[in-house]
């Protein structure tokens, strides 16, 4: 009888039974701990609105005024102001007119100030909706003592709570050396509050 020898194929077959769980478990694709990779947003833009163009509107305000060598005097005004401002970006320049009623009584009620106007230059920090300005320029104040033009600076705030409408505030210093030929002189501060239309 012929005697079958399946000993070593045998073997060889219950050898890669057993390797073949062992090399599965092998192959890792990615460690558990790796790095995740996340984008970074972008910063956001700096903020920044639109002030270009004309403007015109209304003002009430009060002032304070001091005269050389006799009383001063206090009360409220109102008028009107048009102007034009550039947008640069974050900075914006200006000029504009403005034009204040008054009926300050001066000098113990013996004279007044009937009326200002002001030719104004502006430089301003863009904020968004907000700006905060610097102006300066010339006054030309009338009196019963006379007229007297003379220089004034300021700081005011603007917002925009649309793009058609800006509501602020100013607050101007003004210096007059001598009302007509009176010899009189003094100096004027005034508060007002502000709306105006941009066209």
């Amino acid at each position: 009888m012929k005697q079958v020898r399946f000993g070593l194929p045998l073997a060889m077959a219950l050898g890669a039974a057993a390797s073949g769980p062992a090399l599965a478990g092998s192959y890792d694709p990615a460690p558990a701990d790796a790095p995740v990779i996340t984008a970074v947003p972008a910063p956001a833009p700096a903020p920044s609105g639109d002030w270009g163009g004309f403007y015109g509107g209304v003002q009430l305000g009060y002032g304070d005024v001091n005269v050389s060598g006799t009383s001063g005097g206090n009360g409220e005004f109102y008028g009107l102001h048009a102007g034009y401002r550039w947008d640069m970006g974050t900075m914006v320049t200006g000029i504009e007119l403005d034009y204040d009623r008054a009926d300050i009584s001066l000098a113990g009620g013996t004279e007044e100030l009937d009326d200002i106007w002001r030719l104004k230059g502006q430089v301003g920090y863009d904020m968004g909706p907000t700006m905060l300005y610097g102006t300066a320029g010339a006054a030309r104040a009338k009196t019963s003592l006379g007229s007297e033009t003379g220089p004034f600076v300021g700081v005011g705030l603007a917002w925009q709570p649309s793009p058609s409408w800006i509501l602020g505030g100013e607050v101007l210093y003004h210096d007059f050396d001598e009302f007509g030929s009176s010899g009189v002189g003094g100096n004027a501060t005034t508060a007002t509050l502000r709306a105006s239309f941009r066209f």
